[in-house]
């Protein structure tokens, strides 16, 4: 991990908010891949999607970390730091809205 990005440095377990992309949900849009914001739960599409929600989120928020929202993926991203990360660092984890 980069020794500049400390936004790894306190782990939490956050709760999604939706079961799809909450934003695009609202507005009956669709999505390609869905993202969960590791900051506050917050499930939103991926940039390939039209309405590019989980960037939109971290931008408006401030909150700098996403993971995968699709089942068998596991990688982390740090927006401020444009760092990719192959697995969710311990102590980071969600749990999904049924």
């Amino acid at each position: 991990m980069s020794e500049e990005c400390h936004d790894f440095d306190e782990p939490r377990r956050v709760t999604a908010s939706a079961v799809g992309c909450e934003d695009c949900e609202k507005t009956g849009d669709e999505w390609v891949h869905l993202r969960i914001c590791l900051g506050c739960g917050h499930v939103g599409c991926c940039d390939n999607s039209l309405n590019r929600h989980a960037t939109r989120h971290a931008q408006l928020t401030g909150h700098p970390i996403i993971a995968s929202y699709e089942p068998g993926e596991g990688w982390a991203y740090c927006y401020p730091h444009d760092l990719y990360l192959e697995t969710v660092p311990t102590g980071f984890a969600f749990d999904r809205k049924r």
